[in-house]
């Protein structure tokens, strides 16, 4: 589901989430407003209900695609709100509370101090 590192989906700015402390990316949309979306994540449209759809488009603003049922082939992003394990949401679908629960874990990693201290080994 996710992309390689460097391959940006949407170009857009990344800023850490105040809840749970990890990169989402701000994505202008169709209608000049902005979304903030899980970045590097792209998921089969199809898993996804209509009102959470966006859909990147070739100028790299974001719109809903409330299509139903999509093309099997198309990809979309989702907000990063539903996918933030710092915030209480209902679960809207089984593999988003998977991905909520990798986040919680990848934001509890990266809050940990590296092992051994901040200080590096001797080499000699």
């Amino acid at each position: 589901m996710g992309l390689g590192e460097g391959a940006r989906v949407g170009g857009g700015q990344r800023f850490m989430c105040p809840y749970c402390g990890l990169l989402q990316e701000r994505v202008r949309t169709l209608e000049h407003d902005q979304v903030l979306s899980e970045p590097d994540m792209l998921v089969p449209a199809h898993v996804v209900p209509a009102e959470h759809r966006w859909i990147t488009l070739s100028d790299r603003r974001v719109t809903v695609y409330g299509v139903c049922p999509p093309d099997v082939s198309q990809q979309c992003r989702i907000e990063h709100r539903l996918a933030c394990p710092g915030q209480r949401l209902p679960d809207l679908w089984p593999w988003l509370t998977a991905l909520r629960e990798e986040n919680a874990r990848r934001s509890a990693r990266q809050a940990e101090p590296p092992p051994g201290g901040l200080e590096l080994p001797d080499a000699g």
